[in-house]
């Protein structure tokens, strides 16, 4: 009985697995662009416990919104932004955790 069982798990034909996605019926595959809010923290001052952060072009955050602050994907605090804003860079003070230059800010 063993025997049976155990060839009939061998015997069956092996499944193809791809990791491409499949096209659509109309073969046009559809991009859509990314539109979350990412900035980077440029600078860190430890004792005002405030972030310079630096956004792209076009795609600040607005004054009194809150983000959180990742490093290495994994989340180090919150801050709350609260400018001045020059250019595509702008102010935040850390909330909550910590930040360090290089981290991500989002939303």
């Amino acid at each position: 009985m063993l025997l049976v069982l155990a060839g009939a798990g061998c015997g069956g034909k092996a499944k193809e697995h791809s990791s491409a996605a499949p096209l659509p019926a109309n073969g046009k595959l559809i991009i859509t662009p990314e539109t979350r809010l990412v900035g980077k923290v440029v600078s860190f001052d430890p004792d005002g416990r405030f972030a310079v952060l630096n956004f792209p072009i076009g795609h600040l955050p607005a004054v009194g919104q809150q983000l959180g602050i990742y490093r290495f994907g994994l989340k180090v605090g919150e801050l709350k932004v609260t400018g001045p804003q020059r250019d595509d860079n702008i102010v935040g003070d850390v909330i909550t955790g910590e930040a360090r230059q290089g981290d991500e800010v989002r939303e």
